[in-house]
């Protein structure tokens, strides 16, 4: 019975807004006890997010791809609009598998945030449709010359933040996604760079390849300068900074006192952050937003997935979230998370048209000792056939349905 509550869910209104909506006002409030909340036009907003896309199985995605795609010549965005649940995990579309969409999936689960890593290549009316129909807001991110995006870099040499040439490059990237964006009721904040803060070196199956390491406070000095452009053409949403560390904070306080937020991804193990929120309060003072956390579905172990371990990962890191958030009783620094991610993405190692174990398998915190790239999806795309629109929703997504955002905290008692 459970599987099919948010197909229940789903026929419930869906959030509407005039057609016509103005850019939200969105502010960061602090307390005299030194908690943060943020408000978007006056109302209390935790992050309930979660990092979206649809790519197609056997395809390697250039950015945002799956904004653009219709496989099936209807007229209608494939992953948001045309997905449908495949209940009986069979892997065959049921007389009753009638297409649902990721976008209603996501506002039926809890979701009202989702976080886009770069801002090339956007459909700007999904968007708008996305907040104008599900109520679901969106974090716009511009790499910041993370895996050379945005700054004209050679991948041998990676980002140099010492260099005019690409800090202009970078500059004129970011004016372009703010001036594109900022009037749009669709946006909640601005999110610069992915875990820049990482060697150019393998980390996690992927390669940052910029000098920030090397030299953290050019990288510092031109993130500020970067933070006072956008406030200037927009002063109506915050930014932050997205890391995989902690070890830029005397960086920041000294040299980019101008970022709003510190955004991390994060992947510490089932029972949360740690001493993350006491770190960050002590040394900076300012809010916390986990950029991404979470835990993929496969165990090396029993060579099969594990959705209950991954189901209750998500559990612990949320209950965290909650729990140093401004209504919570830790140190109430957290803006809320973002789960990683939407759906398995095949793409990540080795083939494209294969889902690996063995590849792209790091170290972590988990119950067999290794994470798997290609499976942290909250739902599976199972034998990858019929994909982009095939969904087996995995124990995790009910998990958030029912438990964790069956309610809001900002309106509890």
């Amino acid at each position: 019975m459970k599987k099919y509550l948010c197909i229940i869910a789903l026929l419930l209104p869906v959030f509407c807004v005039n057609a016509f909506a103005a850019a939200s006002s969105v502010k960061l409030v602090k307390s005299n006890d030194g908690k943060w909340k943020m408000t978007v036009d006056g109302r209390d907003y935790l992050v309930k997010g979660i990092e979206y896309s649809a790519d197609t199985v056997g395809r390697y995605p250039n950015s945002n791809d799956w904004m653009w795609e219709d496989n099936d010549d209807n007229g209608r965005i494939d992953g948001p609009y045309d997905s449908w649940i495949d209940s009986e995990r069979d892997n065959y579309r049921s007389s009753d598998g009638n297409a649902v969409g990721d976008f209603a999936l996501l506002k039926a689960m809890g979701c009202n945030t989702i976080r886009i890593y770069d801002s090339e290549n956007i459909n700007k009316e999904l968007l708008r449709d996305l907040y104008r129909a599900y109520g679901i807001r969106v974090i716009m991110g511009n790499f910041f010359g993370a895996y050379t995006k945005g700054s004209g870099a050679s991948w041998h040499e990676g980002t140099d933040y010492c260099d005019e040439t690409q800090r202009k490059n970078m500059r004129d990237s970011i004016r372009k996604m703010v001036l594109e964006h900022k009037d749009e009721p669709y946006i909640l904040m601005w999110m610069l760079g992915n875990e820049n803060d990482s060697p150019g070196e393998e980390v996690n199956s992927t390669k940052t390849n910029t000098n920030a390491v090397k030299n953290p406070e050019a990288y510092a000095v031109f993130l500020q300068e970067v933070c006072l452009m956008i406030k200037q053409l927009d002063p109506n949403h915050p930014v932050g900074v997205c890391n995989a560390t902690v070890k830029f904070l005397p960086y920041y306080n000294k040299f980019a006192p101008a970022v709003d937020i510190l955004g991390f991804n994060q992947y510490a193990g089932p029972y949360g952050f740690g001493v993350l929120w006491n770190r960050v309060k002590i040394e900076t003072g300012k809010p916390v937003l986990i950029t991404e956390y979470g835990c993929d579905a496969y165990s090396s172990a029993k060579k099969s997935e594990d959705e209950r371990f991954q189901a209750k990962y998500h559990e612990g890191a949320w209950r965290d979230i909650e729990k140093n958030s401004f209504w919570g009783n830790g140190r109430g620094n957290s803006l809320g998370g973002v789960g990683y991610c939407w759906l398995d993405k095949w793409w990540l190692v080795g083939s494209a048209k294969v889902h690996d174990t063995d590849l792209g398998a790091w170290k972590g915190a988990k119950n067999d000792g290794y994470f798997h790239d290609e499976w942290f999806g909250i739902c599976s795309q199972g034998d990858g056939k019929q994909s982009p629109f095939k969904r087996q929703l995995r124990e995790v997504y009910f998990t958030y349905q029912e438990k964790l955002w069956a309610d809001d905290i900002t309106q509890r008692e």
